[in-house]
């Protein structure tokens, strides 16, 4: 007896399909239009954003695949209709700041939030007025990296005024919320906070305001971007080529909402015995330098695996801060020294 097609099964391969460099399924994008199963035929017509048309390949590959592992199909057509991106407008809540600077990746884990802040207190030992904002709403990591356990002052006008360690403006939701309660929030809330944490915190004249963004390519992402006049973006990611590959998403990110890539950086880039002295590389070596090159990027430089790197973020002082003799530290102010010649500080 021959199989037939599950059509609920169909539908629900195709609604859930999520969009490749975002957080959205095509049903929460309102993109599929109909679907059409006729003696093991299937047809999806859908209706995209053409500021997803960078990634139609994929989306026609990747739902095509979907769908052909339901039992009896034979074959799969994908039509798509693109539909013209509305524009943007975008605001600068940062009129104060002469550089505003995101620090991305396409996936966590990578250290992100450890370049960040190394490299912010580099730029600030390097007489730069510097702040840092920790974007990552959930998962705010700079708290701990700083030791800072009280919250930030607020002014009659409602604005707040930011903490200050190390010669840096640092703000962070983790200032405000008890460590012990996770954040859980949904997209408009994260986007409300993030304005908030640009327009009513007085950051004052600075040169450089590093922002250390969550993890990913979503709206949170583009959200915070639309709302600063944003000079680049620094781009972290660790030697593996699965790595690289999920920063590929936030470059290509970047570059849609015309962006530029600041540098690159490899981070964990080899390990070095601290009796013997000795190089190892442990997750590869010159993976993300090759790449770099090969997509005509800047490339900022490459951050060995150092256990007081870890030991300063777990105890309030960053490694630029408390070794400012080891190998590391110049790796940071060498990037830092290479990131002020771009800006032209």
């Amino acid at each position: 007896m021959d199989k037939r097609i599950s059509r609920a099964a169909i539908f629900d391969a195709v609604n859930a399909y999520q969009v490749p460099g975002t957080s959205a399924t095509l049903t929460t994008l309102k993109a599929v239009k109909g679907i059409n199963v006729e003696e093991g035929a299937i047809t999806v017509s859908l209706s995209l954003l053409d500021a997803y048309q960078d990634r139609e390949q994929a989306i026609r590959q990747n739902l095509a695949e979907r769908i052909q592992q339901q039992d009896a199909v034979k074959s799969v057509h994908i039509h798509i209709d693109w539909e013209k991106t509305p524009q943007v407008e975008y605001k600068n809540l940062l009129p104060s700041v002469k550089h505003a600077i995101v620090v991305g990746s396409g996936k966590g884990g990578v250290g992100k939030s450890t370049v960040a802040t190394n490299l912010a207190v580099a730029l600030a030992k390097q007489g730069l007025k510097v702040g840092l904002l920790d974007a990552d709403l959930y998962g705010p990591s700079i708290g701990m990296m700083f030791g800072i356990t009280e919250g930030p002052e607020g002014t009659p006008e409602g604005k707040i005024i930011p903490l200050e360690k190390f010669g840096l403006k640092l703000m962070s939701i983790a200032f405000l919320v008890d460590e012990d309660r996770p954040v859980i929030w949904r997209g408009p809330m994260l986007n409300k906070a993030l304005t908030q944490f640009l327009g009513d915190v007085l950051w004052g004249d600075l040169d450089v305001l590093l922002m250390d963004l969550p993890p990913g390519t979503g709206d949170t992402q583009i959200s915070l971007i639309q709302n600063a006049s944003v000079a680049g973006a620094i781009i972290v990611s660790t030697p593996q080529d699965v790595a690289f590959l999920d920063a590929k998403k936030a470059i290509g990110m970047f570059n849609t909402v015309k962006v530029p890539i600041l540098g690159v950086i490899e981070n964990m880039s080899s390990f070095v015995c601290p009796k013997c002295g000795e190089e190892t590389q442990i997750f590869g070596h010159g993976g993300v330098k090759a790449a770099a090159k090969r997509m005509e990027l800047p490339f900022l430089g490459e951050v060995p695996i150092d256990l007081a790197i870890r030991e300063g973020g777990d105890n309030g002082r960053p490694m630029v801060e408390a070794y400012p003799d080891s190998p590391q530290t110049k790796v940071f102010m060498d990037m830092a020294a290479a990131l002020r010649k771009t800006l032209g500080l």
